[in-house]
């Protein structure tokens, strides 16, 4: 059971202080907001941290005495335990990470955590978030004053602008052939091919067609059918390398040829190898890697690491409108020097992709804040 209590303080720092008071270190902060109250007859106005923490009472503190079970049962009974304990570690694991993060934004003055929590809760990297709160903090100092947030927001956009600096943006460079695009299976690849190649087709007026190398799956090849039978573009299905070969002499009066590789587990090397037999990859050739926003950013480390023999041009991004936290993007971004040239936010086509640039991507990153 989770015990929960509000605290009021001048600063985070004397409001942590009570918290460990009555909680020690096994506290959990689970929300922290800077707060005005007005003073004499509604004058003078007062800048205080309000803080909401909680305990968790766990199983060893208060046991619960558990009915007699027959013997027949006792393998649900163990199993049933060993899952909750791994639940428990798992939060507790949780648990320990906040509480690091939250010590960290201590040392930044109030007025500074809401924005550098809202950076924390977007899965921005703790790193970043210390690097620009530093800033933050040091153009306080330097110029002698508080902040307001759209101020803070302007200081966050130039940090932000300069850290991707070296990062490519935007959508196919239209000087190319061939499209190839990348990723596991489940990210929204063939719809995504379908949002790029409508707009080459209705925006620049491109004679394009599709290749589809996903030959496991029957329902990705009537997908691919359906959207290239709107778009009155012919379809190429290459079961191996010799048909993929054929399909490329017959497009050749195409102006672009989107290639909707297969999507698989491609944690597993085998299945990266397999695509790099199949697919030529010196042709004229432009190819991006697709990863769901909605994956842990851990599974979508491991799949860049696996793509690296590949010429990434840049990620695609999907369904980030499925999720309250894209602080990944920007973590496999500078992590891994690749820019990113699409965003998708639903399933409508050709609407719902945009085209990257660092303002559309801080402001995603801040959606909802003012200004941002």
């Amino acid at each position: 059971m989770m015990k929960m209590k509000k605290y009021t303080a001048p600063t985070m720092v004397e409001a942590m202080k009570k918290v460990r008071g009555d909680f020690g270190d096994d506290a959990v902060i689970l929300s922290s907001n800077v707060v005005k109250t007005k003073g004499f007859l509604g004058l003078f106005q007062k800048r205080s941290v309000e803080v909401v923490a909680g305990f968790d009472q766990t199983i060893e503190k208060h046991p619960i005495e558990l009915p007699a079970r027959p013997v027949v049962q006792s393998t649900v009974q163990t199993n049933t335990t060993e899952q909750l304990q791994k639940e428990m570690q798992e939060m507790k694991n949780l648990i320990k990470g906040m509480q690091q993060s939250d010590r960290t934004l201590e040392k930044f003055p109030d007025e500074l955590v809401p924005l550098l929590m809202k950076l924390q809760s977007q899965g921005l990297a703790h790193e970043y978030i210390v690097e620009a709160g530093d800033l933050l903090y040091e153009r306080m100092k330097k110029e002698k004053k508080d902040f307001t947030n759209s101020e803070q927001l302007q200081i966050m956009k130039e940090w932000f602008s300069a850290k991707l600096k070296d990062v490519p943006f935007g959508g196919i460079s239209y000087t190319k052939k061939y499209i190839n695009v990348l990723g596991p299976t489940g990210v929204g690849k063939t719809t995504t091919i379908a949002k790029i190649a409508a707009r080459a087709l209705l925006e620049e007026k491109k004679k394009i067609a599709f290749i589809t190398t996903d030959t496991y799956r029957i329902a990705a090849i009537e997908q691919l059918r359906t959207y290239a039978n709107l778009l009155q573009a012919p379809v190429e299905i290459a079961y191996n390398e010799t048909d993929f070969r054929a399909a490329i002499e017959k497009l050749q009066d195409r102006d672009l040829i989107f290639i909707d590789t297969a999507g698989r587990n491609y944690k597993e090397a085998k299945f990266v190898e397999d695509l790099q037999s199949l697919v030529d990859f010196s042709l004229d050739m432009e190819t991006y890697l697709v990863l769901s926003t909605t994956s842990k950013e851990q599974d979508m480390d491991i799949i860049i690491d696996r793509f690296k023999k590949f010429p990434i041009e840049k990620f695609i991004f999907t369904k980030t409108d499925e999720t309250s936290s894209v602080g990944s993007m920007i973590n496999l971004m500078l992590k891994h020097k690749i820019g990113t040239a699409y965003y998708t936010d639903g399933q409508e086509v050709p609407e719902d992709i945009i085209e990257a640039n660092v303002e559309k991507l801080f402001s995603l990153l801040l959606a909802g804040d003012q200004d941002a």
